[in-house]
């Protein structure tokens, strides 16, 4: 029964999972639970501390959830015909309304499917990369004590981490002035529907309360997509360092 699968949870103070927070990259503690367990947390049943959002990007769907796979396509058919190839990953989501995916980017075509509930992106095509920042931060995971509290421990001999430290929901325009030139698309993605994310845009994901997703991630080619990409880039941050 899924009930008793035991499945990995990201655990977060604030919901934000692979994001900066006070100067350095944070990620969730992960911690392993039943899977009913976890719905009670979502569902009120159950009080504790912290956000709870099943995010694992390796392809979790199938390692995690193998009573799950009879009721999903093992892949979207159209996108492995044009593609010529299969998903690299299925991963499968579902949380709180509080869990926040920073803005980020991919290397995958991603199909992105909404089973119920409702995600809310904001995106950003990579022509954009001129004006979305990227700094280096010290990695570093939360630890959650037996009150509840969380602490931010470092990652000790690791390197540094470039990551965006904006947040598209309230970008300081006063450090990253150039950010005004950037022009977001808002979607939602409502149950029954899909969104096709091409490799390399930039999003920045919430969702309502308790939405189920589940995401084909399909490697990406590195063609003259990607090379225009790091050609940008490479302007960028030269542009930075003058």
């Amino acid at each position: 029964m899924v009930g008793k699968q035991m499945v990995s949870v990201a655990v977060t103070p604030n919901g934000y999972a692979d994001a900066v927070h006070e100067g350095r990259f944070v990620m969730p503690e992960e911690r392993r639970m039943p899977f009913a367990d976890f719905l009670d947390i979502v569902e009120g049943k159950r009080t504790t501390s912290g956000v709870f959002y099943v995010q694992k990007q390796c392809s979790n769907l199938t390692e995690e959830f193998p009573q799950l796979l009879p009721d999903i396509d093992p892949h979207i058919l159209w996108m492995s015909e044009a593609l010529g190839k299969v998903p690299d990953a299925v991963n499968f989501w579902l949380g709180e309304s509080a869990a926040v995916t920073s803005l980020h980017k991919d290397h995958y075509e991603n199909l992105y499917c909404v089973v119920s509930g409702e995600k809310h992106f904001i995106l950003h095509p990579p022509t954009d990369r001129p004006f979305i920042p990227y700094e280096f931060f010290q990695p570093a995971t939360y630890k959650v004590n037996e009150d509840g509290s969380f602490d931010v421990i470092n990652v000790q001999n690791a390197e540094k981490v470039p990551w965006i430290p904006l947040d598209p929901l309230n970008p300081d325009l006063g450090r990253y002035p150039e950010y005004s030139h950037a022009k977001p698309l808002h979607c939602t993605v409502r149950a029954g529907e899909m969104l096709y994310l091409p490799s390399l845009w930039f999003h920045h994901v919430q969702q309502s309360h308790g939405c189920i997703a589940v995401n084909f991630w399909y490697d990406m080619e590195y063609d003259i997509k990607y090379n225009y990409f790091q050609f940008l880039d490479s302007i960028t941050k030269a542009m930075n360092a003058v």
